[in-house]
């Protein structure tokens, strides 16, 4: 009689191998969560930012304070700058020399706080499902040099958000985002670049005030009139 033993015993190791190699496996929800969980434990945060949006280039400083204080200085275009203190957004435009205000209520969700934040990554986790891009390992980022990161591929879950799908490159030693690829309605591409990322540097308040130059025209509610944004 031939022994079924050698057999079976090979079958369960391979089915051992099997369970202990799933129980390894990351998804991309798993994943994106632990990226959400990584920004919770960032208080602050300082770093250079480039925007490009078609053929238009800006690029700055960005600090941030949690959880709605954000502030970004540009260095082109020169002398502009976007602060946002939790209730007021504004804009100062050297090019016209107008200072654009903004009330925002709290139903907004804190809509002038960038999206590599604890809130803002939450908000995404909320309106957009994940799936890794291509592939969960790490992959060369264009024009970095040869830097490697996890590409994320979100899609939105209903038609009121306004990115169809947002590409989140996150670098896989710290978690944090390296670069957002947002794809509008409209078929146009927001790129938004963080390099030099500094955490938790106890970056004081008073960083984050703004006084815009007296020779400055003023517009208020520029985006909506503060009432819309109340029930």
């Amino acid at each position: 009689m031939i022994s079924h033993k050698p057999a079976v015993a090979a079958m369960v190791a391979f089915c051992a191998t099997l369970t202990l190699a799933a129980q390894d496996i990351t998804t991309a929800d798993q994943y994106f969560q632990q990226v959400s969980d990584r920004y919770a434990q960032v208080t602050d945060y300082e770093c250079k930012l480039a925007i490009t949006a078609g053929k238009t280039a800006m690029v700055g400083n960005l600090i941030y304070h949690a959880p709605t204080l954000l502030r970004i200085d540009f260095a082109q275009p020169s002398g502009q700058v976007i602060a946002f203190d939790g209730q007021i957004l504004t804009v100062y435009v050297p090019e016209y020399r107008a200072v654009l205000s903004q009330s925002v209520g709290s139903n907004t969700g804190g809509a002038g706080a960038s999206l590599a934040t604890r809130d803002g990554l939450r908000m995404m986790r909320r309106s957009y499902s994940a799936a890794f891009e291509s592939t969960p390992e790490a992959v060369a980022l264009e024009g970095s040099g040869g830097e490697r990161v996890i590409r994320l591929m979100l899609t939105r879950k209903t038609v009121a958000e306004g990115f169809r799908t947002i590409i989140v490159s996150i670098s896989p030693e710290s978690k944090l985002i390296r670069r957002l690829e947002g794809l509008t309605l409209a078929n146009e591409r927001f790129t938004f670049d963080f390099t030099g990322l500094r955490i938790n540097q106890n970056i004081p308040e008073t960083r984050f005030i703004y006084d815009s130059p007296a020779s400055a025209n003023m517009y208020n509610n520029f985006l909506f009139n503060s009432d819309d944004t109340k029930d």
